[in-house]
């Protein structure tokens, strides 16, 4: 056995060629950098870098810098930019969109002049050569995002300036490279503007139309998980292909790929969860560890060019992108965390930068008379382009790591004032197969962001029933809600209850689990009739008095692109009115769905002050008349779904007209998902129910 063990480890070759081996070595650093740095607090993906620094063709020569690992590494970053636009909150991204500009701005033009000039008279570069290297320092790359997206800060308002500027400043930088290298090679005329300019619009308008009515048409009709992943992949990918026959690099087709399919995979969904899940463990690391297998060390020793244009690069970039960053922190009055973060986010140099410098060197503009070939960017840019990778992703890591975590503790600190001593409880009870997903899906979407523990679904068995065949198609129905509920990495609890009595049991168990919240699905097989769901329904609402949903899902959350929410006229004065509100926040803000509340003009005020707290893209339209209900059915349309607040009998709220809600509903809005909400009211609950 020894003996076969040295046979094999003496067949073993540098650099590796068995790819169980190379893809082994791989998985070994991945899982070993962020156990080891996090004891350090040094941000792992800088450990990744380095990694790949050491084990790369320029190290120790484990492995080569070779196709499989280019093209894991350009799928990495092709997520990465695509997760930059998924993530990023549409809403604020539209409110703030004139501060993405200015920032984009900033971030673009100060190292655009501060590069050129420092091009021309410090390095005594061309016109051209400088141009493009001012160019590879406005680009940036979001290669600190992770660390954003780990903290859950990705709707800051900072994180969002800086992800739309991203857009415009790499978009500007690589159309600078792309004309820089047509008029070195004399190709600019009047019709190359022509065309670049129409393959951009076009590209621009075919990604933000089309995908989403792609994504939105596909995930209507497929449910199943694989092929909902796969088919993000092929939309990043299609992105990033368009945006090369447009004349653009990729990444910026991936950036708007993720924007186009944002609203179709909200943040609280199992398909968001795997798609950051997949990236994080796989495809960044693995750009993050081809990236450092392009620093060459030996270049900064051997040659003092080398080392006085990368010093020199790394101090410019530097310079330029803090100048940016606290340019937009004085312009927009924010704090230094945030400032740290923009400049975190804006720092990293790597993917645009790397496709300037390799275009650039390969552009061969005449020879010396030794024969050399005279190119747009000389070695020495080449390898100080690397040395200024590697310093500035460390910076920006750093910038990142404590200006995030500082923010999220901040938040942390706010949340907790905010919400006292109220602990969210939520009690799914679930009967049937067919709408247990849609059921989970809508209590992760209300529910607050801390809450990880308290959702709990219920199924309750008669208790005279003496074969195994109800128990075993409960257990069935109960383990498809928990699998749901991990998908989005929570933790749901599972009941299971014997009782004769079905509205008992759910009334003991929301007594007994201390719950906060109740959402139940329309029963199967049934329309909404004008005393509702019947005598369970009634008997829950009468004898319970906590907040209730009452679920129609006809289309999946995640394609909804309206949610239609009408509120009575004195709904502001029960008791419940902040717990409700905060769930229609909550599902717009994980969503990144449209708000259109319908209330009178006394409610509205209430309402607007919640929201200019909390912000979410909202509208506001008057109505207080509940005789004139069916105008609902003018203003609602397809991929909208209806939220009605009603109130319990000889409440403030209330109004005689409600009790025609269900029946207006069963016939005007059968193609449209609704979701009656009974709120918390003072009061005795017992034979107050609406009927």
């Amino acid at each position: 056995m020894m003996f076969m063990l040295q046979i094999t480890l003496a067949a073993i070759t540098l650099p590796l060629t068995d790819p169980v081996l190379k893809f082994l070595l791989i998985l070994v650093i991945i899982l070993a950098a962020p156990l080891l740095l996090n004891k350090l607090r040094i941000p792992h993906l800088l450990g990744l870098i380095i990694a790949g620094a050491i084990i790369g063709p320029n190290g120790f020569n484990l492995v080569l810098r070779d196709s499989s690992i280019i093209l894991s590494g350009t799928a990495g970053l092709l997520y990465i930019m695509f997760l930059a636009g998924l993530e990023i909150d549409l809403g604020d991204f539209k409110k703030n969109k004139w501060k993405s500009l200015t920032f984009g701005m900033y971030t673009f033009l100060v190292p655009m002049a501060l590069g050129t000039l420092v091009g021309l008279y410090v390095l005594n570069f061309s016109m051209l050569t400088s141009i493009l290297l001012a160019s590879m320092f406005a680009s940036h790359t979001l290669i600190a995002y992770p660390i954003i997206s780990k903290l859950g800060i990705t709707k800051d308002k900072a994180v969002g300036i800086t992800v739309g500027g991203t857009m415009i400043t790499d978009t500007l930088a690589l159309l600078v490279l792309t004309v820089i290298v047509e008029m070195a090679v004399g190709d600019v005329d009047d019709w190359f503007w022509y065309r670049l300019g129409a393959a951009i619009i076009l590209f621009f308008a075919f990604v933000m139309i089309v995908f989403p009515i792609v994504g939105r048409w596909f995930f209507k009709r497929c449910e199943d998980n694989v092929s909902q992943y796969i088919f993000v992949l092929v939309m990043v990918f299609l992105g990033a292909y368009l945006a090369e026959l447009a004349g653009l690099e990729s990444i910026i087709g991936a950036f708007l790929a993720g924007m186009a399919l944002n609203r179709l995979i909200p943040s609280t969904s199992p398909l968001m969860n795997r798609v950051e899940f997949v990236g994080n463990a796989i495809f960044i690391p693995f750009f993050l560890i081809g990236v450092g297998m392009l620093i060459d060390y030996r270049a900064f020793f051997t040659n003092w060019d080398t080392i006085k244009v990368g010093a020199v690069m790394i101090v410019v970039a530097t310079v330029a992108k803090f100048v940016a960053a606290w340019l937009t922190q004085k312009t927009f009055r924010m704090s230094v965390d945030q400032r740290r973060v923009i400049f975190g986010l804006s720092n990293a140099q790597a993917a645009a930068t790397l496709a300037a410098v390799m275009v650039g060197y390969n552009v061969i503009l005449g020879e010396t008379p030794a024969g050399e070939p005279i190119r747009l960017l000389n070695e020495s840019v080449l390898n100080g382009t690397i040395l200024m990778i590697l310093v500035t992703c460390t910076m920006a890591s750093f910038s990142a790591q404590k200006g995030a975590h500082n923010i999220a503790m901040n938040d942390v600190s706010e949340e907790k004032e905010g919400t006292g001593e109220h602990q969210e409880r939520i009690l799914i009870p679930v009967s049937y197969e067919k709408n247990v997903t849609e059921l989970v899906n809508l209590s992760t979407a209300i529910k607050s962001k801390k809450n990880k523990n308290g959702l709990f679904a219920l199924n309750v068995i008669n208790n005279q029933a003496s074969d195994d065949k109800a128990f075993k198609q409960s257990k069935k129905v109960l383990n498809m809600a928990v699998t749901t509920a991990s998908a989005t990495d929570n933790v749901l609890q599972d009941l299971l209850r014997y009782d004769l009595n079905v509205a008992n049991a759910i009334i003991s168990v929301i007594k007994e689990q201390g719950i906060t919240d109740l959402v139940l699905g329309l029963h199967q097989g049934k329309g909404v009739v004008s005393s509702f769901l019947g005598n369970m329904t009634e008997a829950i609402l009468g004898q319970s008095n906590v907040t209730t949903l009452i679920y129609r899902p006809i289309q999946p959350i995640a394609t909804v692109k309206r949610h239609l929410v009408v509120v009575p006229a004195r709904a502001e004065k029960e008791v419940g009115f902040p717990m409700w509100v905060n769930k229609v926040w909550n599902i717009i803000h994980n969503s990144g769905a449209k708000a259109v509340f319908y209330a009178s003009e006394d409610t509205m005020v209430y309402l607007k002050e919640m929201y200019k707290k909390r912000p979410i893209e909202a509208e506001f339209s008057s109505f207080d008349d509940w005789d004139d209900f069916l105008i609902m059915s003018r203003e609602i349309k397809s991929d909208d779904t209806l939220w009605v607040v009603m109130s319990r009998r000889e409440r403030l709220s209330y109004h005689a007209n409600m009790s025609r809600i269900p029946n207006y509903l069963n016939k005007y809005f059968q193609s449209n998902s609704f979701v009656l909400v009974y709120p918390i009211q003072a009061g005795e609950t017992n034979n107050r129910y609406l009927v």
